[in-house]
């Protein structure tokens, strides 16, 4: 009979970072002219991006057979496989705001895997991030815009204990 050792998928505490988006004129030659009669800077903030709350998995044991994944997707539904077990808990997908100037578009950025650690060493992987955003995705009128990210948990061997990570995530103007 193959053992089960448990593994805590927990919450990953999910970073946030904002990339700079503003040039002056001087080093974009297919920008507008800088407002204001000298010259100046235009005054165009970076989206600002705020992590509402992290992503978390199911907790699973592993069964010993050898891989398996937890997927959670942006709506928040779970799948537990391969050889791995759910013993409860509930998914949660992950939730950010952008902040910036009203109607602006923006592009998110998640990369493309994020490595979980635990606090004895070991290692799982999150790969295929995804979001609920739409294909060009814009701010609102009051310059925010919401949105959930998910991915999947890849577990390729039996290890146990509980896994945290972050994911950064990226906006700027289009």
């Amino acid at each position: 009979m193959p053992s089960i050792r448990i593994l805590y998928a927990a919450m990953i505490a999910a970073a946030a970072f904002s990339v700079p988006a503003s040039l002056t004129a001087q080093e974009c030659r297919l920008c507008t002219a800088a407002s204001g009669a000298n010259g100046a800077e235009q005054n165009d903030k970076s989206p600002q991006v705020e992590v509402i709350s992290g992503l978390t998995f199911n907790r699973a044991a592993h069964t010993g057979g050898g891989k398996g994944k937890i997927s959670v997707g942006a709506d928040g539904a779970s799948n537990v496989g391969g050889a791995l077990v759910a013993l409860g808990g509930f998914a949660v997908a992950g939730t950010a705001v952008i902040r910036g100037e009203p109607g602006r578009y923006v592009r998110i950025d998640l990369p493309a895997r994020v490595e979980m650690t635990s606090s004895t060493g070991s290692k799982i992987e999150i790969a295929n991030l995804k979001t609920n955003l739409q294909v060009t995705p814009q701010l609102d009128a009051s310059g925010q815009l919401t949105f959930s990210f998910g991915g999947d948990l890849h577990v390729d061997s039996d290890i146990s204990g509980k896994f945290r990570g972050r994911i950064p995530i990226t906006a700027q103007y289009e």
